[in-house]
């Protein structure tokens, strides 16, 4: 069977506070580059592979790529087409606890 590496840090003392709760840090699984940080609410497992290594490498076989640039072009398009500008803070406060809004959806279609 094959199984793609999680990329999450294997213990968990780097942990941070956030909005959502408890907040992790994830590595590149081929470089081990930073990125970023991921909720650890209802996570079981995360690959992620950075631009650089994706754009050396190319896809995975069977898996879906969505390059960050263009997932946070379509995330501000989104916001700027359903509310004429960019959401406070408090507004994505908001939309974390509502998992029918529709900022919530493409949220949760992004591939870690």
């Amino acid at each position: 069977m094959d199984l793609l590496p999680d990329c999450r840090a294997h213990k968990h003392k780097n942990q941070s506070l956030g909005i959502r709760g408890l907040w992790e840090p994830v590595f590149c699984a081929n470089c081990g580059a930073d990125g970023g940080i991921v909720p650890t609410e209802g996570m079981t497992f995360l690959f992620y592979l950075c631009n650089s290594c994706a754009e050396s490498y190319g896809q995975i076989a069977g898996t879906m790529q969505m390059p960050d640039e263009i997932f946070y072009e379509k995330l501000a398009h989104e916001q700027l087409a359903r509310y004429g500008r960019y959401l406070t803070l408090e507004e994505w406060g908001k939309v974390s606890e509502d998992i029918s809004h529709p900022l919530w959806v493409l949220i949760k279609e992004q591939p870690a």
